[in-house]
């Protein structure tokens, strides 16, 4: 029997499950157009930029980096283009295979490998790295026609800095170097960070360091259009990079130069300074080094020699050497004996050689007595037994409330980064140095002070600051700020923007006191310790010798150069301005381990001098002398500045340099004979060789 349908109830089961299948569509499009809504509206914005991401990409233009001149206008550091072969690690399936590839294509170096590598572990995989920079044209042709072998490889065209006179002002130019990790992340959390996209090098010491943000420019951009495969097809748009500042130094590079070449091979530091402007003249730190070496990535066998010689070639030494100024700090004992009242001018002190204190005997320099000294005259002669006693008298805490604002022991805030303070002492000072050594050794004993008075003691200080000192006392007692950047020029318009020079500090000392003092600093190049350097010198200059102790020798010991090892014998050190009545240039030297100032010291400014108030550059065989020590007065025929402009030029090489190189052995002969007939400066004096 057939069964019959129940046709109502199919019908309802159909309309259900027909509602249920519309609910789903109807959400199901609901859910769409919900999508489509927050996907046109909501995240347009977002989504449009990341399509447009897809089809172009930004791509930073670096900008050329400023020039640094001296204050003439020389040259100091400058850019030039070469190729770069650049390997991306992440684009490169077997980096060591695509290495030993390229070794047949492209001349590639051990030197070359060990900086990639470290590039590698200081860079992110995906950062194009270079393998060899300043390829030749013959180098860039080969590999282009091999490019294709090659993938992940790249050769592209980048600024190089370059500085054309090598180590001659390095310390002051200083140097660019590849950005590390920490730098990185100093950037990166800064409101410079856009600029710095594309940008793998920045300043690492001197000016390159301080006034990176004006020589580095704006980065541009260049928006291009790309193939799906990453390639670029055409530019869209582009805002070109803005190249960095022109620095301009006040600088005399051939002032500098002269300076460097006298010192030779020996260690020191000179700083010259404008005493109206405080402008520095040169700023000289030996030995130097080449800033070259650091631009492509320094090689470890120069790293290695300039990280551990024992002449620190990388210190700075006018900027954070620290040493006793020795007797250059008795004008300023003078002038705080002045100033204070403890003593007037005619104050007599007899000098018998050594002065007794707390049952030590403090001696004068080789054990010559002088006698009755008044201030004069304890300047001239260099009297320590007159400022051991003074030194009693003021006490440290006194001299050190007069040493203080005329920039001893403090930051001179000259403009470029890393100064050293140095030290000078006080009660306070002491307790907090010597703070985990016991309240013995925090405590200040009254033996403690007396050797301050000479220069020596805790007192250590910079040749920046003693130049400072001594620019304040050559004008009239204003202390200028020194500085190094006179200018900037704008790279688009052409125009230069002088920096105009900070106020002076007046440190309102009497006229009276300050004529006094700077009479006897007169006095010491006409009748005392540097008067045969100053002999027949054109104008009037004042001064001060001084001899600084590497080591301390006992009170009953005598000093004997000859049996010290040369890192422990005495700094010869000088103070001076010149000219006298109206003074335009006043410097600090030292020549470290070189004995007595005024037979080392004392004659490298005295060629300064000349060149800056006669426009006289050394003789050669004065040059040699100077450097050998010997040097008091100039011998020789001196050198018109103009005459030797040529000196400045880049150092000769090849067939040219060799042929000038054999020409001058005759020269060279002949020099060295008429040294051999000097006498040492100070052996012929007589004088106290301080």
């Amino acid at each position: 029997m057939t069964e019959l349908r129940n046709v109502e109830a199919d019908l309802s089961r159909f309309r259900a499950r027909v509602l249920v299948a519309s609910l789903i569509v109807l959400c199901a499009f609901a859910l769409l157009a919900a999508r489509l809504v927050y996907l046109q509206v909501y995240r347009h914005a977002d989504l449009n930029e990341q399509a447009e991401s897809n089809r172009t990409a930004i791509v930073p233009i670096v900008p050329n980096r400023g020039l640094i001149l001296d204050r003439n206008g020389v040259v100091l550091a400058t850019n030039y283009s070469a190729y770069t072969l650049e390997i991306t690690p992440s684009k490169v399936e077997n980096l060591e295979e695509t290495i030993a590839a390229l070794e047949k294509v492209v001349d590639i170096q051990l030197r070359d490998k060990r900086r990639f590598k470290r590039l590698r572990e200081e860079s992110k995989s995906f950062e194009s790295l270079p393998i060899r920079t300043r390829l030749t044209d013959e180098e860039v042709a080969r590999f282009a026609a091999q490019r294709f072998r090659f993938p992940g490889v790249d050769i592209k065209a980048r600024l190089f800095r370059s500085y054309p006179y090598g180590e001659l002002g390095s310390h002051v130019v200083g140097y660019i170097g590849r950005i590390n990790q920490a730098e990185k992340e100093i950037i990166e959390g800064s409101e410079n960070e856009g600029n710095y996209r594309g940008t793998d090098y920045i300043g690492k010491l001197g000016v390159e360091q301080s006034f990176e943000q004006q020589l580095h420019g704006i980065t541009g951009v260049e928006q291009v259009e790309t193939s799906a495969g990453g390639r670029a097809m055409r530019k869209l748009a582009s805002s070109p990079a803005t190249p960095g500042n022109t620095v301009r130094l006040s600088l005399d590079i051939r002032l500098q130069k002269l300076v460097e070449d006298m010192f030779g091979d020996r260690r020191g530091a000179l700083v010259a300074l404008d005493p109206k402007t405080g402008d520095v003249l040169a700023f000289v730190s030996k030995p130097t080094f080449d800033p070259n070496l650091f631009v492509d990535g320094i090689d470890t066998e120069s790293w290695q020699y300039l990280r551990d010689s024992l002449d620190k070639p990388l210190l700075n030494r006018a900027l954070r050497g620290t040493y006793p100024p020795g007797s250059t700090y008795k004008p300023f004992m003078a002038m705080a004996a002045l100033e204070t009242g403890k003593r007037s001018a005619s104050f007599i002190v007899n000098d018998n050689a050594s002065w007794a204190f707390g049952g030590h005997v403090f001696r004068s320099h080789g054990d010559i007595a002088l006698g009755a000294v008044d201030m004069y005259r304890s300047i001239v002669k260099s009297s320590n037994v007159y400022y051991y006693s003074l030194a009693n008298e003021l006490g440290v805490d006194a001299m050190h409330d007069f040493m203080k604002p005329l920039g001893f022991g403090q930051i001179t805030g000259i403009d470029i980064a890393g100064e050293l303070a140095g030290v000078l002492p006080s009660q306070e000072w002491k307790r907090e140095a010597y703070k985990k050594r016991g309240a013995a050794q925090q405590k200040w004993y009254p033996g403690e002070t007396i050797s301050l008075g000479i220069g020596q003691g805790y007192n250590t200080f910079t040749m920046l600051q003693l130049a400072q000192a001594t620019a304040a006392l050559a004008n009239n007692g204003v202390k200028r700020r020194p500085r190094l950047v006179i200018g900037t020029q704008d790279p688009v318009t052409r125009v230069m923007h002088p920096l105009p020079a900070e106020p002076g500090e007046d440190l309102r000392y009497k006229p009276e006191n300050v004529a006094i003092v700077r009479k006897a600093l007169v006095g010491v190049t006409q009748e005392g310790t540097s008067a045969r350097v100053f002999a027949g010198a054109g104008y009037l200059s004042g001064g001060k010798t001084g001899t600084a102790q590497a080591v301390t020798i006992g009170q009953k010991d005598k000093y004997n150069s000859a049996k010290m090892e040369e890192y422990q014998r005495d700094h010869a050190v000088y103070m001076a301005f010149a000219p006298a009545e109206d003074p335009k240039i006043a410097l600090a030297v030292i020549v470290e381990n070189a004995g007595w100032g005024a037979g080392v010291a004392a004659p490298i400014a005295r060629r300064v001098f000349d060149y800056v108030l006669l426009g006289q550059y050394p003789s050669e065989e004065d040059m040699v002398a100077v450097q050998k020590g010997l040097a008091a007065a100039p011998i020789g025929k001196p050198r018109q500045a103009a005459e030797v402009a040529g000196l400045l030029s880049a150092p000769a090489s090849g067939p040219t340099a060799a042929a000038a190189t054999a020409a001058g052995k005759a020269k060279a002969a002949a020099i060295a004979e008429a040294l051999s007939k000097l006498t040492p400066p100070m052996a012929a004096a007589g004088i106290n060789p301080d």
